[in-house]
C-alpha cells in the first residue's frame, strides 16, 4: 500500500474514487500523524479534529453512494491562521488578535468545504503576515524541512511545514509580497500566487488589500490547479498534454540576480540549462520597469499596512515582535500624496512590463536569492534580520508589484525554487506551462 502521507492531493482523490482509500481512514491517518509529530505545536496553531472527522464521514458516505463532489472530495487540507473559521481562533500569528473567534468561515474555506475538502486545522504564520522569514517568537516558528536551525520562510510558514513534514497533502496560504512562494521554495514545494482580485478575500485577515492574494502550497502543479478550482468553486485547469514544445521564456536579469547567493545562482543556471536541453527557447532580458518598481515597495506596502493596522497596533504595541512593529511603523510617515503618486507610477510600469513580455509564455527568475537564514542569529542580530528579510522578498515582490500570477517549482536543489510569472488572471495558462516545466525539473516517480 502506498504511504498516504506522501501522496499528492490528486492521487489521494483518485484513490478515493477507485475505492482504495476511505476518507475516514485517510482523515484518521493524518490526525494520528499530527498528534504523534514532535513538531506539531510549531506547525499547527489549532487542530480541528471534530470538524475533520465530520467532514470525512460525509465524504465517505458520498463516495460509497457514488455521489462524490469532485476529485478532491474527502482530501484533507490545512489552512493558514488568517482564514476565518467558525468557532475556532483565527489570530493571524499575533497576540493583538488573541481570542479572536469568528462566527463564520472565510469564503474560500466555505468553497473548499463545498468541494469536499476536509479541514485538518489552522497553521502558524508570521505575525500579521508581515515577514518573509517565518520567524515568530510571539506564537511559534515552524521548522524548515531542509535545515533545523533555519527559518522556514513566511508568512505562510506553517502551511509549508504542514505539507513538507507530511502533516497535510496541501496547505492554503496567502501571498502579499511572497508569502506563499518563499516558504514553498525553501521547503521544496510548489506554491501558487494568484492574481490580486481573483480569489475572494472575504473573511481573510488583511495586510495590504491591494496586494493580498490567496493560494495553495502543495506537492505538485496539479494539486495547485485543483486547489485553486476548489477555492473558487470552479472547474480545474486542464493540464493534460502540457509540453515545452514551442514555448518561449524570458529569463529576467534586472533586479532579481543582484546579490544572489551561490546555491540559488547555481540552481537557477542548472534549471535553465535543463529547460533549454528539453527544447525550450529562453531569452535573457533586462526590464528597467522592474528596477523602477521595486523602490516603490516601502510606500505602497508599508503605507497601506500601517493604515489598516495603526489603531490596533498603537493600542498595544508591546504585544508585538519588535522587528515586525518597526516594519509596520515605517509606514507612519508615508503621505497620501506619495501613496497616490506611487500607484500612478506603478500602473504605468505595469503597462510597460506587459508590452515587454507579451511574446513570452512565462518569465523566469530565482524564487529567492538566498537560502533560509539562521533562526538564532535573526533573533540576536537586528541588521541581519533586516537584510535577510528584504533580500528574501525582493524577487517575489516583482510579481506582486506588477500584478502578476506566479508559481514556484522545486529545482532539485534543496531550498532553491524556480519562479514562473504569467500575465494577470492567466493562472490556467501559467499552470499548463508550469506542468511542462515540472515534468522536466522534477518528474514524478511511479511507485
Amino acid at each position: 500500500m502506498q504511504n498516504w502521507l506522501r501522496m499528492t492531493a490528486g492521487d489521494l482523490g483518485r484513490g478515493i474514487a477507485r475505492g482504495e482509500i476511505d476518507p475516514e481512514a485517510l482523515c484518521e491517518t493524518y490526525l494520528a500523524a499530527i498528534t504523534a509529530h514532535p513538531l506539531r505545536d510549531r506547525i499547527y496553531s489549532a487542530v480541528t479534529e471534530s470538524r475533520a472527522r465530520a467532514e470525512a464521514a460525509a465524504a465517505s458516505a458520498r463516495a460509497k453512494a457514488g455521489q462524490r463532489l469532485g476529485l478532491l472530495d474527502g482530501v484533507p487540507v490545512s489552512w493558514k491562521d488568517l482564514f476565518d473559521s467558525a468557532g475556532v481562533a483565527t489570530e493571524a500569528g499575533s497576540a493583538l488578535l488573541k481570542g479572536r473567534v469568528p462566527e463564520r468561515d472565510a469564503e474560500v474555506l466555505r468553497n473548499g468545504t463545498a468541494a469536499g475538502l476536509v479541514c485538518l486545522g489552522k497553521t502558524h504564520m508570521s505575525e500579521l503576515a508581515f515577514s518573509g522569514l517565518g520567524l515568530n517568537p510571539v506564537t511559534a516558528t515552524p521548522p524548515c524541512v531542509n535545515n533545523s536551525d533555519a527559518v522556514p520562510g513566511g508568512s505562510s510558514s506553517g502551511a509549508a511545514a504542514s505539507v513538507a513534514f507530511d502533516l497535510a497533502p496541501c496547505g492554503i496560504g496567502s501571498d502579499t509580497g511572497g508569502s506563499v512562494r518563499i516558504p514553498a521554495a525553501w521547503n521544496d514545494l510548489v506554491g501558487l500566487k494568484t492574481t490580486s482580485g481573483r480569489v475572494s478575500l472575504q473573511g481573510v485577515v488583511p495586510l495590504c488589500l491591494r496586494f493580498d492574494t490567496v493560494g495553495p502550497l502543495a506537492r505538485s502543479v496539479e494539486d495547485c490547479a485543483l486547489m485553486l478550482a476548489a477555492l473558487e468553486g470552479r472547474k480545474a485547469a486542464d493540464l493534460r498534454g502540457a509540453s515545452l514544445l514551442g514555448l518561449r521564456f524570458a529569463a529576467l536579469r534586472t533586479g532579481v540576480m543582484e546579490d544572489i547567493r551561490p546555491e540559488p545562482a547555481r540552481a537557477h543556471a542548472l534549471a535553465l540549462e535543463m529547460l533549454r536541453d528539453a527544447g525550450a527557447v529562453i531569452d535573457e532580458i533586462e526590464a528597467p520597469e522592474v528596477a523602477e518598481a521595486l523602490p516603490l515597495s516601502p510606500v505602497l506596502f508599508t503605507g497601506e499596512a500601517y493604515g489598516l493596522w495603526r489603531e490596533v497596533i498603537e493600542a498595544a504595541p508591546d504585544k508585538m515582535f519588535a522587528p515586525i512593529l518597526e516594519r509596520f511603523r515605517s509606514g507612519k510617515d508615508i503621505s497620501a500624496a506619495d501613496y497616490v503618486a506611487g500607484w500612478r507610477k506603478l500602473e504605468a510600469l505595469r503597462a510597460a512590463w506587459t508590452a515587454r513580455v507579451a511574446g513570452y509564455d512565462a518569465v523566469l527568475m530565482p524564487s529567492a536569492p538566498n537560502l533560509p537564514p539562521d533562526q538564532a542569529r535573526l533573533l540576536t542580530d537586528p541588521d541581519y534580520y533586516v537584510t535577510e528579510n528584504l533580500l528574501t522578498l525582493r524577487n517575489t515582490r516583482v510579481g506582486n508589484l506588477l500584478g502578476l500570477c506566479a508559481v514556484t517549482l522545486p529545482t532539485g536543489v534543496p531550498s532553491c525554487g524556480l519562479m514562473l510569472c504569467g500575465q494577470p488572471y492567466g493562472e490556467e495558462r501559467l499552470l499548463r506551462v508550469a506542468q511542462a516545466v515540472e515534468d522536466i525539473l522534477c518528474p514524478r516517480r511511479e511507485d
